[in-house]
């Protein structure tokens, strides 16, 4: 497994997610857990409102019946998406970056998950009444109580990270946002340049090339979805010469088609990260192999094509 330096931690460039894990039993989560491990993976995401925060809880849960230890991991978590999901998260739908809100947020999810502190921690999705000021003032304390180690957004455009950077003091240095070879609008606008197509208009404001200008990690989201949670593409009937092209590449590496669909996103210069979903053993172990597997330009560019994708 591949490896990046994200402000000094040494991270799998393979994440697993945990947003799913809240409808397994602990032990089928420990199972997950050691899987991705045994994979090389040593990064954990999750977010408050998974599972209406029992997703993280079934994390402390299910890493207590596993040899793992707390220190073999990094640990990240989001918060700042108000959702009646679970008894324990405020009510009401709206995003909240207020300071008291993300300090109680950050204590809530050290709760469930029976750590100490976060390795990293991320607003999750823009709020437009957003104060930078008191961002700066809430993660200004988490830092300085040792509770938060690094810091970042998700889903956020770069004027928005902008303006949040102008007032934190430390570096954002993570961006989660949905990407994989079918969710692909940060490449294609910028494959569209003065155009006129569909594919020109520009959705997210040059965030592909502002994160590789800043250094900032993207965080691959839903990597192997289509739409939005539309359903996998990987065997799916809807996708013939897309699966068919994946499966002649895998076979070139031996490996899966969920490896390719892994080592796809990783073969794009922008520092990078692919979170994976599932929560399968076996499903987590043939798509982390993809960070392992270096496709060639060629053969990216060939997997972008049968995605529907075309050049000018």
């Amino acid at each position: 497994m591949k490896k990046i330096n994200i402000g000094g931690m040494n991270a799998s460039q393979v994440a697993l997610g945990i947003m799913r894990m809240s409808d397994k039993s602990k032990e089928d989560a420990a199972k997950a857990i050691e899987a991705a491990v045994e994979s090389g993976i040593n990064y954990i995401d999750t977010a408050d409102i998974y599972g209406g925060g029992e997703s993280s809880k079934r994390f402390k849960e299910a890493l207590a019946l596993t040899s793992i230890k707390r220190d073999d991991l990094y640990i990240q978590s989001k918060g700042g998406i108000i959702n009646p999901n679970g008894s324990d998260i405020p009510y009401g739908n709206r995003y909240d970056f207020s300071k008291q809100h993300l300090i109680t947020t950050v204590d809530a999810e050290l709760q469930r998950l029976g750590v100490d502190y976060l390795d990293a921690f991320l607003l999750h999705r823009p709020d437009t009444l957003m104060d930078p000021n008191e961002i700066a003032e809430a993660f200004n304390e988490l830092e300085t109580a040792g509770k938060v180690r690094h810091f970042g957004v998700s889903n956020f455009n770069p004027m928005q990270v902008e303006l949040v950077q102008s007032a934190v003091s430390q570096k954002l240095e993570f961006n989660q946002l949905q990407f994989g070879i079918m969710h692909t609008g940060m490449i294609d606008f910028g494959m569209h340049t003065n155009m006129f197509d569909d594919r020109s208009v520009n959705h997210d404001g040059e965030i592909l090339e502002y994160s590789r200008l800043k250094d900032m990690t993207i965080q691959a989201w839903s990597p192997y979805q289509y739409g939005f949670f539309d359903g996998v593409f990987i065997n799916n009937d809807k996708f013939p010469e897309l699966n068919n092209k994946m499966k002649e590449i895998a076979d070139i590496y031996g490996v899966t088609k969920n490896a390719i669909a892994t080592a796809w996103i990783l073969r794009h210069p922008v520092k990078d990260q692919v979170i994976l979903g599932s929560m399968n053993p076996t499903h987590i172990k043939e798509s982390a192999a993809g960070g392992s597997v270096e496709i060639t330009g060629q053969e990216w560019y060939d997997i972008y094509f049968a995605a529907g994708n075309d050049l000018p």
